[in-house]
């Protein structure tokens, strides 16, 4: 049995069927718990946000709103939620990473020097990542997060070449940054 494409769920979801929302919200669960999670830095609020998200999906399901990609419309839409939020707490955009790191089977077995050195560059790039402009923290996060390079022109409402310098420019950074 072959796994059914986010757009077809919808399809389905828009012809009534809740079991393909029960997929979408599975499948998509967890990502975007996690990029809610580092823009707001509050899980609490992070959680919210993601429930009223896919409420936004039902309450669009309503007025019958098609979707060219479904994961981009929906990072959209947790995008826009999240800013409000921000907004309406009266704080900048800044982006950080509050959930702590756990360590992969790799670093359990591996050489305690490696996993220092791991442990250190891991520091240093959360660091990096911490002292970007708000847009490009943003960029990070939706990078990290799954995103294609078109579905952040969908997501972020820039042309692809945008993203394509904005990328550059982060990478530049941050290796500018982690290197110092």
């Amino acid at each position: 049995m072959f796994a059914r494409s986010d757009e077809s769920l919808y399809r389905a979801l828009l012809d009534g069927d809740l079991r393909a929302f029960d997929t979408l919200y599975e499948r998509y669960e967890a990502p975007l718990f996690g990029f809610l999670r580092r823009q707001l830095d509050d899980a609490a609020e992070a959680e919210d946000v993601l429930h009223e998200a896919f409420i936004a999906v039902l309450r669009e399901r309503d007025a019958g709103r098609s979707a060219r990609s479904f994961k981009a419309w929906l990072f959209q839409v947790a995008r826009h939620l999240c800013l409000n939020r921000v907004r309406t707490r009266q704080r900048s955009a800044k982006a950080t990473d509050g959930v702590a790191q756990v360590m992969s089977l790799d670093q359990l077995t591996a050489h305690p020097e490696q996993v220092l050195e791991q442990r250190q560059t891991a520091d240093a790039l959360k660091q990096a990542v911490a002292k970007l402009p708000a847009p490009l923290s943003e960029l990070y996060h939706l990078r990290a997060g799954g995103l294609s390079y078109e579905e952040l022109s969908d997501v972020l409402g820039v042309p692809l070449g945008t993203v394509k310098s904005r990328l550059h420019e982060l990478v530049k950074r941050l290796k500018e940054e982690v290197a110092s």
